[in-house]
């Protein structure tokens, strides 16, 4: 009890931590929890309280995911240290791209995955995704995906807007899953366009909802 998770890699998907010196933690980082890079460290950020939390709800989402995550196209949103996409690399991704606005984690996750050598199936790109949010615009990416993770920052309460993004954009291939990590107290639609809640997932304050394709999907193969 009395436990503050913030949210997406306990930054809150990249939001600072007030008063906190932003220097890549070396020694002390988050752990990969299966796969090819079973046990090895990736760098963090410093000030991560409930980084154990964090890591049996990481393994509970990858253990729901199994054996759909391998050759799969994944799309990290809102992709903080890249923790999430990383760890589907070491399971048998065969692709992800990291979505993250913040250029210092930018620049963290491609250290991440430098340390890794998962260069050549990664993708980074910094954009505001809050900007196409807020200002009605067209996200716009040139692929689709198997999977997609987005863990924005709880105290904005942007899942729904997050999810109208991914259907707008067609992002998402047939078959396809959406993950979401939001705050319980958070209202999340069960339906946006051809996306239908199926699970959810409670671990605390911390809710995961699963959505997938339904009848009215008009996406890619």
């Amino acid at each position: 009890m009395g436990e503050r998770i913030l949210g997406r890699d306990e930054v809150a998907g990249s939001t600072p931590v007030a008063s906190t010196s932003f220097k890549v933690q070396k020694k002390k980082g988050m752990q990969i929890i299966a796969g090819s890079l079973r046990g090895k460290r990736i760098n963090s950020l410093p000030g991560l309280a409930t980084r154990p939390l964090l890591g049996r709800i990481k393994k509970s989402l990858f253990d729901i995911l199994g054996n759909r995550v391998v050759d799969a196209s994944f799309l990290d949103l809102y992709a903080g240290t890249g923790s999430v996409g990383i760890e589907a690399l070491s399971r048998g991704a065969n692709y992800v791209l990291f979505v993250e606005k913040e250029p210092r984690l930018i620049r963290l996750i491609k250290e991440n995955l430098k340390k890794c050598e998962l260069e050549n199936r990664a993708e980074v790109v910094e954009i505001d995704i809050f900007s196409y949010i807020e200002g009605g615009r067209k996200f716009s990416l040139l692929e689709q995906f198997d999977l997609i993770f987005a863990g924005p920052p709880y105290k904005l309460n942007v899942t729904g807007d997050t999810l109208d993004i991914i259907v707008k954009s067609n992002l998402l291939k047939k078959n396809g899953w959406v993950i979401c990590q939001h705050h319980f107290k958070e209202k999340v639609p069960e339906k946006k366009g051809f996306l239908s809640r199926f699970r959810k997932e409670r671990y605390g304050k911390t809710v995961m909802s699963f959505y997938k394709s339904g009848n009215n999907f008009i996406g890619g193969k």
